[in-house]
């Protein structure tokens, strides 16, 4: 039976919960890991229109990129706001996950797909987003099972470094053990010293990929009780970009890449800050509330950067900077719901595995544009 925490790992193979913005509140936030799926939901957030879908579709989990639980709570009022979804989430055995700024950042993520949708070519990160580390894991491994041990780390994230991968080290060795008594040794007798020759591997692991890793490691490993240590590394260290930067086919006029963008992107209308003639030739994105990142897309080189919910003071300092915004909406980052349907159907089918994904059909823009000329 598939259960929440297999669709978790799906998920966080696309996007790492590391690669989240600090004290952003991404993943499971209600239910539990072990709960069995067999009908899912994809939507931008959780509010009774959306619950309104969960029930009519049977949904086990509820898979969303705004988290429910945002702020700390400060009542649990069950007959109002935020807290009366949440109870009723709670009522129905209905588990939310939640992948925000992680999906923002990830490869392939919301950026990415806006970026895409966009036009944009030669699209690269920019921006500090999170920094994320690496560990060394170092396992202990009887000869005859060390190639397989390697193989299974390998495969779950271990051992790339820049253009290679199954990158690692092997030593020989003699390891000691006596087995205790209730013991089911793979090499030895109860009460008797052993020393078997082994291999002491060792692997580099990003951090966000230690849990699946070590988990194919004792999958794999034919030891009773593992022998096993994980060094935290100081160095390398790498930073997430969480905004994309791409170049335009031909440059146009900021009147002009508004329309298309518009166009592109499903817009009624869109707002622009900036000289409606600038030439636009380079390009940064980030969906929803993006406007802070004004300042580092000029530094990228932007000439204007793609976001939504622009303030006045931030409009201002984007002019002083000397960079266009144009604000296509947060609610544009609907397109979360079709790609990660799309990703965990892929996901599924590729594992055999038989779930019903569902999509949201649910409008998200809340403005009204009214004529007054």
């Amino acid at each position: 039976m598939l259960r929440v925490r297999d669709v978790v790992d799906i998920l966080e193979d696309l996007a790492p919960r590391a690669f989240a913005l600090r004290d952003d509140p991404v993943g499971l936030q209600v239910g539990r890991p072990d709960k069995p799926v067999r009908r899912l939901l994809v939507a931008l957030e959780v509010d009774r229109r959306v619950l309104a879908e969960a029930d009519a579709a049977g949904a086990d989990l509820l898979v969303v990129h705004h988290p429910p639980i945002f702020r700390p709570l400060t009542e649990l009022r069950t007959d109002r706001g935020n807290v009366a979804i949440l109870a009723r989430l709670l009522a129905e055995d209905r588990s939310v996950y939640a992948m925000h700024t992680n999906y923002d950042a990830a490869p392939g993520g919301m950026n990415d797909v806006l970026a895409r949708r966009i036009g944009l070519a030669n699209v690269r990160p920019f921006g500090a987003g999170s920094e994320v580390g690496y560990a060394k894991v170092v396992v202990f491994v009887p000869e005859t099972h060390a190639r397989d041990v390697l193989k299974a780390m390998a495969e779950a994230g271990a051992g790339h470094i820049g253009n290679y991968d199954h990158a690692a080290f092997l030593g020989r060795g003699t390891g000691t053990f006596r087995p205790l008594p209730g013991a089911d040794p793979f090499v030895g007798e109860v009460g008797r010293l052993e020393e078997v020759e082994e291999r002491r591997l060792e692997m580099i692991v990003p951090e966000e990929r230690l849990s699946r890793v070590l988990a194919a490691m004792r999958r794999v490993h034919p030891y009773e009780e593992i022998a096993y240590d994980v060094y935290p590394l100081r160095e390398p260290r790498r930073e997430v970009g969480l905004g994309r930067i791409g170049e335009l086919g031909a440059p146009v006029t900021l009147a002009e890449f508004a329309r298309e963008v518009g166009q592109r992107l499903a817009r009624s209308s869109v707002r622009v800050v900036g000289p409606l003639e600038l030439t636009v030739r380079r390009v940064a994105v980030v969906g929803g509330a993006g406007s802070s990142w004004a300042a580092a897309a000029r530094e990228a080189g932007a000439d204007v950067l793609v976001t939504g919910d622009v303030g006045y003071h931030r409009a201002r300092e984007a002019l002083d900077a000397g960079i266009a915004l144009l604000d296509v909406g947060h609610d544009v980052e609907a397109i979360f719901v079709p790609e990660v349907a799309a990703y965990l159907r892929r996901a599924f089918a590729e594992r055999g595995w038989e779930v019903e994904v569902r999509e949201s059909g649910v409008t998200w823009d809340p403005f009204a544009t009214i004529g007054c000329g």
